[in-house]
């Protein structure tokens, strides 16, 4: 049965043992990969082609949204082929704008302290999940980390649910998963996630996107306070005589 996450509620923590959640748009900023994709691949393409950058942003469009929802789509070893650019070393050239969104490492710190199994599920490619870990360091805040790409579907897909409890033990009834993404969102729905929440400001350049049916927040400031008391209040049961 689907219910509704409350994220400034401590007693909602009661109900979670694992939390699984999203890279890009989630735990870090998704101006990078929106510059990356809409503003630095068409320059360059553009470049390659001797074209004008307007002409390649049509062209490139169209090519993404030909696969939008697919593996390809995340596939940077696709991207290479299909435009003849070398992805991995364009995005290492505006790795700089990488940035982890405000509070998350605070947040992946709480969720240990109480507890909680944290998990990373992302559809993005290997080598785009290794520069990012890299350059962030957050895999030292995360007990596992899952590509789409090692599982063969990715998250838009309801039997990637599937898949990916086969290789990570998590009751989906006392799971929390957080996204960005309406369709992702969904998909967990479908295939039984309980707890599902989404963040409504991906990218810190943009405003934020309306709320829809699921328990929303703008950012992980909202999540801290709920988290701090449940891991405060069970630090002081643990305590000898707590």
């Amino acid at each position: 049965m689907q219910t509704v996450f409350d994220p400034a509620s401590s007693a909602a923590w009661n109900a979670i043992d694992t939390v699984l959640l999203d890279m890009d748009g989630t735990l870090l900023d998704l101006h990078f990969d929106n510059h990356f994709w809409l503003e630095h691949v068409p320059r360059r393409y553009a470049e390659l082609r001797g074209i004008s950058v307007a002409a390649a942003k049509k062209e490139l469009e169209r090519r993404y949204r030909s696969v939008e929802g697919t593996l390809d789509w995340y596939c940077l070893d696709y991207w290479s082929r299909e435009l003849g650019l070398d992805i991995p070393l364009l995005k290492a050239e505006v790795e700089h704008l990488i940035r982890v969104h405000p509070q998350v490492p605070e947040f992946l710190d709480l969720l240990q302290a109480a507890g909680k199994t944290r998990v990373l599920v992302t559809n993005a490619h290997q080598k785009s999940l290794q520069l990012k870990m890299h350059k962030t360091a957050l895999g030292d805040r995360l007990d596992l980390v899952v590509s789409a790409h090692d599982l063969g579907l990715p998250k838009e897909n309801p039997a990637f649910w599937e898949r990916l409890r086969r290789r990570v033990r998590f009751d989906p009834r006392r799971t929390l998963f957080v996204d960005d993404s309406v369709a992702v969102l969904e998909s967990a729905r479908s295939w039984g996630i309980r707890h599902l929440l989404h963040v409504l400001r991906p990218d810190s350049r943009q405003p934020a996107r309306p709320r829809g049916d699921f328990a929303a927040v703008a950012d992980f400031g909202s999540l801290t306070g709920g988290l701090r008391k449940f891991a405060q209040v069970l630090e002081l049961s643990e305590e000898p005589g707590g």
